[in-house]
């Protein structure tokens, strides 16, 4: 019977959770296919009397959000390469070659990981402006094409594959290069997985660095260009839950299709042998 109490507490509990991280979004949603009056009515209704796709008629015509779309996907699918041929060949280093100082420099990479990204954006501007990259889709790229996080988590996976079979390969003939690639990279598919998945999620939902990068409307991403809808279009309530939507939404499909992979990965990648 204790087994019992203790399974229905801890669902009753998840359920709550759950309940309270979704409905955000069902609000968001549900608020965007109301009318002006139905979303400043006090006390708020909880479903719309008739729902309306005006708003995000309206949204699509206002804003190009196709164009910030497209934006979005090639920034997003430049970091998530970039990012992961940078993470596999970091990681093989650390875990496989042996070069004097290995141990120091990943502890000095793994304790650059408590320096949040706000204390480097002068730098980075600098770079940008230097490069004269401002207002430019490469200058949402360059300064995200590399993660020690990642590098953590895909090196932990490399460690827990047997030397033996690194060696074995290394007496076969293959070079570093063919057994990093041939061997190591299928074998680690599932944390690969997901840390595409966490980084383009990252690339995608990245305003703060955009804001600062990015001065005319043709180069905005999707964060960006809601902000952007928001202010030009003035505070409606019912077209931004419509604009926030449209923003979201492929992440939330994303996640929801591949929300297994990402907790496997990190759960392998986060532990050693």
């Amino acid at each position: 019977m204790s087994d019992l109490v203790k399974k229905t507490l801890i669902y009753t509990l998840l359920a709550v959770g759950a309940i309270i991280m979704v409905f955000p979004f069902f609000w968001m949603f549900i608020s965007s296919l109301k009318t002006a009056a139905e979303v400043n009515t006090s006390p708020p209704t909880f479903l719309p009397a008739v729902p309306t796709f005006q708003n995000y008629v309206f949204a699509l015509k206002t804003a190009p959000f196709a164009r910030y779309f497209l934006n979005s996907v090639i920034v997003t699918l430049a970091c998530v390469t970039a990012t992961m041929f940078t993470t596999i060949l970091g990681a093989f280093a650390f875990s496989r070659l042996k070069f004097p100082g290995r141990e120091f420099i990943f502890a000095s990479l793994i304790a650059m990981m408590m320096i949040p990204f706000e204390m480097l954006i002068i730098s980075n501007y600098s770079t940008m402006v230097a490069w004269k990259l401002i207002d430019t889709l490469p200058a949402l790229i360059i300064p995200f094409t590399s993660s020690i996080f990642y590098t953590y988590i895909l090196r932990n996976f490399f460690l827990s594959v047997p030397d033996s079979l690194y060696w074995s390969a290394r007496v076969d003939g293959a070079s570093n290069w063919t057994y990093l690639w041939r061997i190591m990279v299928p074998l680690a598919k599932p944390t690969l997985v997901t840390i595409g998945l966490l980084n383009a999620i990252i690339a995608w939902n990245s305003f703060l660095w955009s804001v600062l990068m990015i001065n005319t409307q043709a180069k905005r991403t999707l964060p960006f260009g809601l902000f952007a809808f928001t202010t030009e279009s003035g505070i409606r309530y019912e077209r931004l839950m419509a604009g926030a939507t449209i923003v979201v939404l492929p992440m939330i499909i994303l996640f929801l299709t591949a929300r297994k992979s990402i907790v496997t990965g990190v759960s392998r990648g986060g532990m050693k042998g």
